[in-house]
């Protein structure tokens, strides 16, 4: 009887009926993808998302964004402002009719965009974007500009504070302009808005946003940005292979198709990558969806179609592959739809059958026309397929060898692979570390049970820069590959991972920093499933011992050293490692092998993007861009080793 009296009652009592705002405050994960920096960021594109809706409407011109020096944000728009006075049908707990500002501030699934009357096409479709950041803000302030009049409601935590206000009078100004401060007791962790990454989203929005001009201020760091791009998507792929030669110039495709508006930019370069990213109703579709599927499957048909009916394919030749129509492309799909449907309320892929149907129709008439009309571009593009198809025949012969050794078979030589015994790829770790040196001190100082050591031989190969044939030539990459157990390319398989961290541990000089930017463009490029996966991470070891009679401390950066010798006194005895080798193995896993001490930086993708395009810059062909990188960043440059 007393162990029954224990067990939780599980009656009416135990069903909680949360309200709107109650509830996102209790699940934000359901609204806005959870509490971490990317939710975050998440608030600020909610809010800038119904600004972006206007001016697909038509009715807005200028969006000015400013991130407040105590983290606060204000969104403004010169829009149609939202709609004042009594709602027709939302009533509150008495019965009276609910103000719209409040309705829409609060009410989960109001707003202006299920009836077809406020918006032809909007991004923000839920109902949930601007109601979500109102409950999950300390507090917000709402102002609109309407019939000549300036109007104020404010919210803590999403509760209205009293009835609406007028504060002002207009002249012939419209638009809405809400203040929020991101809430602390949902976002417990310590974090803050990133100007770069904002930066990037805004980017993207003014580029698939003709028209319309964006501004962003951080006031925290006094920063400012403005973008206007009159040329769209087209300046988009400009932008993205401005440290590329072109194929040829931009192919720009736009048409409506009952009703929804199709828009792609195409080029192919000389580059061995990929670089293709769709957009729905402004909204970057990172996990892509039909709009993108459309694209790609339309690409590979026509270069197909072109190829044959112009004698380039044999007959005894395949047809070129998705690979090998794909190499070297930079595009952006973006299309306009009355009525989306995302996966998710954090909208990363487009589902509607019919997106991929009508892009497919839009680009296979535009690109062949193209290809039609100028034979010459028609040639180098199909020549460059036919070079990607010989190489990727060549890769495949070369990952067969690969994968038809084991790890173990490939890593028989001598200072190389030092597995764990753990078989649980849960529980497992690979270090990467550069050198025999650094990797006798790892293979020493770790813990044998879970941690595996991977000494590299010098510099791994620049994978910016070659095909997957050559990649796979390379002995230290094939190591690699072998290590971790997923194969690559087309083989690739994340459930063979036989380790659950990857962790990149190099010296902190400059060769140390080439090798892992290395590391991480073959990641980026080859396995990016391992960084969308979080499996990827890069060592912190310390740049300084410092120690004093009976005290040793370790430091990470020179503002911790100068601290640490204040406190300690001038008599202090300062090592500055140059290299992993240097320590000895016990204070390598104290510092930074050790789970209970150590620090790593888990590697994660913000804006595909821009990650392209910086890697493009850092790795690639093109000396230029890179020299003027180095100038410009000369001088906020930390431990250079001379």
């Amino acid at each position: 009887m007393a162990e029954k009296e224990k067990k939780i009652n599980y009656d009416v009592s135990s069903i909680q009926a949360l309200e709107g705002i109650e509830h996102v405050r209790k699940r934000p994960g359901m609204y806005v993808g959870g509490t971490d920096i990317k939710a975050l960021h998440h608030l600020v594109y909610e809010v800038v998302d119904n600004a972006i809706d206007e001016a697909l409407a038509g009715y807005c011109t200028a969006i000015h964004i400013t991130i407040h020096a105590d983290s606060s944000v204000t969104v403004e728009d010169n829009g149609r402002g939202i709609p004042v006075g009594p709602h027709p049908s939302k009533k509150d707990a008495q019965g009276q009719p609910m103000e719209t500002v409040d309705v829409v501030m609060t009410v989960i699934g109001a707003g202006g965009k299920f009836g077809g009357g406020g918006y032809k096409v909007s991004g923000g479709l839920h109902g949930v974007g601007v109601s979500a950041v109102n409950a999950l803000s300390e507090w917000v302030v709402t102002e609109v500009k309407r019939a000549g009049k300036l109007w104020q409601q404010k919210y803590q935590r999403g509760v209205p504070q009293g009835a609406i206000k007028q504060i002002g009078k207009v002249k012939d100004e419209t638009g809405t302009k809400l203040t929020f401060k991101f809430d602390k007791q949902i976002f417990t962790e310590d974090i803050d808005y990133r100007f770069d990454t904002l930066v990037q989203r805004f980017r993207e929005m003014s580029f698939v946003t003709r028209g319309v001009t964006i501004r962003f201020k951080d006031e925290r760091a006094d920063r400012e940005m403005t973008f206007y791009f009159e040329g769209g998507i087209t300046s988009f792929v400009r932008y993205l292979n401005r440290n590329r030669q072109g194929l040829h110039p931009v192919v720009h495709v736009e048409k409506d198709i009952e009703g929804i508006g199709i828009e792609a930019a195409i080029q192919y370069t000389d580059s061995y990558t990929e670089s293709v990213y769709s957009f729905a109703n402004t909204i970057n579709t990172i996990d892509g969806g039909t709009h993108l599927t459309g694209l790609r499957s339309s690409l590979t048909r026509v270069v197909n179609d072109y190829a044959r009916k112009n004698g380039l394919l044999k007959d005894a030749d395949p047809n070129f592959s998705g690979d090998d129509t794909r190499e070297g492309l930079t595009a952006i799909v973006s299309i306009k739809h009355p009525d989306p449907q995302f996966e998710s309320q954090t909208k990363v892929k487009l589902m509607n059958p019919e997106a991929q149907t009508y892009v497919t129709q839009a680009v296979a008439e535009a690109f062949g026309t193209f290809l039609d009309e100028n034979p010459q571009a028609a040639k180098a593009i199909i020549s460059k397929c036919l070079t990607s198809a010989r190489a990727r025949d060549a890769a495949r012969k070369a990952r067969d060898l690969v994968i038809r050794k084991s790890a173990l078979e490939s890593l028989t030589l001598p200072g190389k692979l030092a597995d764990c015994s753990e078989r649980d790829s849960s529980k497992t770790e690979l270090y990467i570390v550069e050198g025999d040196s650094a990797g006798g001190s790892a293979k020493q100082g770790r813990d044998r049970h879970f941690q595996a050591i991977l000494p590299l031989r010098g510099k791994i190969l620049n994978t910016e820069r070659a095909r997957l044939d050559k990649i796979l030539g390379n002995n230290e990459v094939r190591s690699l590959i072998s290590a971790l157990g997923v194969g690559i390319g087309d083989n690739f398989d994340l459930e063979g991972l036989r380790y659950g961290r990857i962790i990149i541990m190099t010296d902190a000089d400059v060769d140390g920093s080439h090798i892992r930017t290395l590391l991480l463009t073959f990641f980026f490029r080859y396995m990016p499933q391992l960084i969308d996966g979080g499996h990827l991470y890069i060592a912190q070891p310390p740049l300084y011992r410092i120690a004093y009679k009976n005290q040793v401390k370790y430091v990470y950066s020179d503002k911790e050293k100068d601290k640490a010798v204040k406190d300690l006194g001038d008599k202090a005895n300062l090592q500055r490692y140059k290299g992993l080798g240097e320590m000895n193995p016990d204070q390598l896993w104290e510092t930074t092998m050790n789970p209970t001490n150590r620090t790593l930086l888990q590697v994660a993708v913000e804006d595909a993007a821009e990650a392209d395009r910086t890697f493009d810059m850092l790795m690639g062909d093109a000396v230029d861009p890179r020299k003027k990188f180095i100038q410009t960043h000369a001088k906020s440059v930390r431990n250079l080793d001379i």
